[in-house]
């Protein structure tokens, strides 16, 4: 396997785990799907997630250039808006 095979399965997996988590929320209690995915609609978040994205890939690229950097950079990214969108003084799960 390729660096970028490790790379696509690598957040292939992590993507799936998500999904399934949003999944059995859904499950749980109808509507939780939509607040866990309403992060993609957050400019400040998507904001926030472009500026990590590009800065994991530019660090990365400076060491070491692969094309399955990109992809953990793109996750990282994704994750950081997940992050960021998320309220401090909201309580967990609401």
């Amino acid at each position: 396997m390729t660096t970028w095979a490790h790379a696509a399965l690598g957040c292939g997996i992590v993507v799936a785990a998500l999904v399934i988590r949003t999944a059995l929320g859904e499950l749980r209690q109808h509507g939780t799907a939509g607040r866990q995915w309403r992060f993609l609609a957050n400019t400040a978040a998507v904001a926030a997630g472009a500026v990590s994205a590009a800065a994991l890939g530019t660090a990365v690229a400076v060491t070491e250039l692969r094309p399955g950097h990109a992809a953990w950079a793109l996750l990282g990214g994704i994750l950081t808006a997940f992050i960021v969108d998320r309220p401090m003084d909201r309580a967990p799960g609401t």
